[in-house]
């Protein structure tokens, strides 16, 4: 019997540690790369710091490695195995009397291992990750309005406003002659002229509110080509700072972004079932269905790799992406139907992992009973998952 001091498990367990690694790194870069425009943007047109987007970066960090991390034990597990099959060293295990499910306890260990992680994140990094992100974001924002806003320059940061001011007192930070072109509201346009004003920022709420003090506001009607003047002594014109970059993170907490203690709180105190509410328990859901997804994919990829035996690396890479492919066409299908209350979330977020699960056991008995897995019905499945999942 394989322990955990045996020299088989912890040989298995080594042996899959370098690829998870290398995989974990791989697809995190992989994540990223759909932030590339977005940062290139910040860095070049923003001009915001390389440190505050590495920052950023890291902070989306923990949103990838949810998904990540059950990919990377997958593909370390059925790297592995496809090394030791195309080495022979599973077929020296076999004549040795060891048996198949012998190789079962280091790979749900190192899987378990793996989901462990992954519920961190999940669990944790996420809500965590999400509020000094916003924080950061706004930091960030500030900044790059503070550099952006100057003497006798035309700023259009924010969309529909262009803010002109005459004069900045270096000290008090306070706006002299302030010019505001304000057509947020579709058919009129609103020219603002004051003699000074103020900013005022709220982190929480990502806005800036801009009060002016002695000024006239001039609206103008397209529709009916009709103008209004208005004398006032204060005017706020709220400025909002996730106008300043694409990104919209920030405001109210999305459901995703919940800690399990919000989430509860949410769901206890809701009392219309409706697609807020669904949403929520469906994310209560995935924090721990897709950690537990590396149990499933770990108890997959191990018959394959002792299956596919003269298989190269490449194959393993393929097959590995197919399955993961087919677990995430799974979980949007039971996101999709979860969030409108069609699916009990609970199925939705489940049904995939169950599935995989489920498939792992099947291959694994008949790895044990020296029955092959043909590839060509490998492929008529997916062929039909994949038929089954169009029409829904």
């Amino acid at each position: 019997m394989i322990t955990p001091f045996s020299i088989l498990f912890r040989t298995l367990i080594f042996e899959m540690l370098p690829p998870f690694f290398i995989n974990l790194a791989f697809f995190s870069f992989v994540f990223l790369m759909k932030e590339i425009l977005e940062i290139t943007d910040m860095i070049v047109n923003q001009k915001v710091g390389a440190g505050a987007v590495g920052l950023l970066l890291i902070y989306m960090m923990p949103y990838f490695l949810q998904y990540v991390i059950p990919m990377s034990v997958m593909m370390a597990v059925l790297l592995s195995m496809l090394r030791m099959s195309s080495d022979n060293e599973i077929m020296a295990l076999k004549a040795g009397g060891v048996s198949v499910y012998r190789l079962v306890p280091p790979v749900l260990t190192f899987s378990f291992l793996g989901m462990l992680v992954a519920g961190f994140m999940t669990i944790w990094g996420v809500p965590q990750s999400a509020d000094r992100f916003k924080t950061l974001l706004f930091d960030v924002a500030s900044a790059n309005l503070n550099v952006s806003l100057k003497e006798r320059t035309f700023n259009d940061s924010f969309k529909h406003i262009m803010l002109y001011v005459n004069r900045i007192d270096p000290k008090t930070k306070e706006l002299y002659q302030v010019l505001i072109e304000d057509s947020r509201t579709a058919g009129i346009n609103n020219t603002v002229i004051a003699r000074r004003g103020n900013l005022f920022g709220e982190p929480q709420e990502m806005v800036y509110h801009l009060r002016l003090y002695g000024g006239t506001i001039n609206q103008m009607n397209l529709s009916d080509r009709s103008s209004h003047t208005i004398d006032f002594e204060t005017y706020d014109i709220r400025l909002d700072l996730r106008d300043v970059f694409s990104a919209s993170r920030g405001g109210e907490k999305r459901p995703k972004d919940m800690s399990l203690t919000e989430l509860r709180t949410y769901l206890q105190t809701v009392k219309d079932h409706n697609n807020e509410y669904f949403g929520a328990l469906l994310n209560w859901h995935k924090k721990f269905s897709i950690p537990a997804a590396s149990l499933a994919m770990g108890l997959l990829a191990l018959p394959l790799g002792i299956q596919a035996r003269n298989a190269k690396k490449a194959f393993g890479i393929g097959v590995g992406l197919l399955f993961f492919l087919f677990y995430y066409l799974l979980l949007s299908m039971g996101t999709a139907l979860g969030e409108n209350g069609k699916l009990h979330p609970a199925i939705g977020m489940w049904v995939p992992n169950l599935i995989l699960g489920g498939m792992g056991v099947y291959l694994l008995v008949r790895s044990a009973r020296e029955k092959t897995i043909s590839l060509n019905n490998l492929a008529l499945v997916w062929a039909s998952a994949l038929r089954l999942i169009k029409k829904k």
